[in-house]
């Protein structure tokens, strides 16, 4: 699976986890956070596929992910993220265009 293929299932789990997901642009690292009580996890849409796995990963290490199905190449790569900080901050964002 490419990396945006494991994303974009990370993404249909954190739906079933009744968790949205937004990609937005701008110069932010992304995680999770709170609007009007329910739980967003924002990505940054400049960033390559590979670190919003991580961060999505991050984000939903603290779910109860084992009541999803995952396929194996996706538990595999967000098993790989959990636990480990991305090295992504906003200063590392790519320039707009």
């Amino acid at each position: 699976m490419t990396h945006q293929q494991v994303l974009e299932a990370l993404i249909e789990v954190a739906g079933q986890l009744e968790v949205a997901v937004r990609v937005e642009k701008g110069n932010f690292r992304g995680g999770q956070c709170l609007v009007e009580g329910n739980q967003v996890v924002l990505l940054n849409k400049r960033h390559p596929p590979e670190v919003n796995v991580a961060i999505l990963s991050q984000c939903l290490q603290k779910l109860p992910v084992d009541s999803v199905y995952m396929r194996p190449a996706v538990r595999e790569a967000f098993e790989k993220h959990v636990d480990t900080p991305t090295a992504v901050s906003a200063d590392d964002a790519p320039a707009s265009s």
